[in-house]
């Protein structure tokens, strides 16, 4: 499934997404629907001012990626799922697209967001990546918001890894499901749905912007997968995996199974498909979703914007949680595979 958004003049755009995976119309309520549509169009249109307004491309894309982490409906920040010992290790990056600046933390426990903790690392730490909590004392020298551990959490969350080890399903993507359901899961969620029911779950988010000065970044963040290993790492802090932003070509942001991105260096594969390549937007990211991926068993999407404010949002699973708007304009938000 893939939705292209072409333009015959430049414009500023800012496109954000909230996680792919099993997605169904059948196992969503109307009031959880309504619920994520809302969320993600009240973010994209207060990201529509500040374009409008002349917002740089960084605060744009970083702005809405904090908004995302702020909503417990989403494996981001408050919501973000647990690891395999009951823990929230949170992930994230940012890249600039005029200079291919970057930051990014991984294995953070206590800064409330993660994608401001990346932006410091790329503002003032001369470094790229911090890990663990070394990250977290830079983060809180720059003087960023800490939170106890457990501010993270939820009972749906927790509900999810209980449902996971009950099945010995192993390490579990945000939106993908079984046919079975664990006494957590009904407590958690009352009517029929898998063990990592899609009402209770919203996985990894991004941004990616093209801003009135026609400067590109994009910003990634993510809780993990539900019971992965403790000091597991996936693709959303690694630059050219997950996040990637050249003003002389894209700025991506993906979503799906984390070694897989890492291994297909999926969003900076696009950025080479254009640049190098010749491609245009919508041939790169479709060969990158739906040709490299599966290769080496990628599950999930991407989100991207080149330098005229032509957007792509696809995915190569049921659904992908997402939406675009214009500097000024109004939202258009999606979920399933034939919208």
């Amino acid at each position: 499934m893939t939705a292209a958004f072409p333009t015959a003049l430049p414009r500023p755009v800012l496109a954000l997404h909230g996680g792919a995976g099993t997605i169904r119309r059948d196992r969503m309520s109307a009031a959880m629907e309504a619920a994520y549509r809302a969320a993600l169009t009240a973010i994209l249109a207060d990201g529509a001012r500040q374009l409008a307004r002349g917002d740089a491309a960084m605060d744009v894309a970083v702005e809405a990626v904090r908004r995302l982490e702020e909503c417990e409906l989403f494996n981001a920040g408050k919501g973000a799922v647990y690891t395999a010992d009951e823990r929230h290790e949170l992930d994230a990056s940012v890249m600039d697209g005029r200079d291919r600046a970057a930051g990014a933390v991984a294995g953070v426990t206590r800064v409330r967001n993660p994608v401001l903790a990346a932006r410091a690392v790329m503002d003032h730490s001369g470094h790229v990546l911090l890990i663990g909590p070394a990250a977290e004392t830079f983060a809180f020298d720059q003087g960023l918001e800490r939170v106890a551990p457990t501010w993270f959490g939820t009972p749906q969350r927790l509900a999810q890894l209980r449902q996971a080890r009950a099945l010995a399903q192993g390490q579990v993507l945000d939106h993908d499901g079984q046919s079975a359901m664990a006494a957590d899961a009904q407590a958690a969620a009352p009517e029929p749905g898998g063990p990592i029911d899609d009402r209770t779950k919203f996985g990894t988010v991004g941004a990616v912007v093209r801003d009135a000065a026609g400067h590109l970044a994009a910003a990634t963040s993510t809780g993990g997968m539900t019971n992965k290993r403790p000091g597991r790492v996936g693709d959303s802090p690694i630059p050219g995996a997950g996040c990637y932003a050249d003003d002389r070509s894209v700025a991506v942001s993906c979503t799906g199974t984390g070694e897989a991105f890492i291994r297909a260096a999926a969003a900076h594969e696009v950025g080479a498909l254009m640049r190098i390549g010749g491609l245009p937007l919508t041939e790169a990211c479709a060969r990158v979703v739906f040709d490299e991926l599966p290769q080496v068993g990628g599950d999930g999407g991407l989100i991207a914007v080149d330098g005229l404010g032509n957007v792509w949002l696809g995915f190569n699973t049921e659904g992908m949680y997402r939406g675009w708007v214009e500097a000024g304009g109004e939202p258009l938000v999606g979920i399933y595979r034939d919208e």
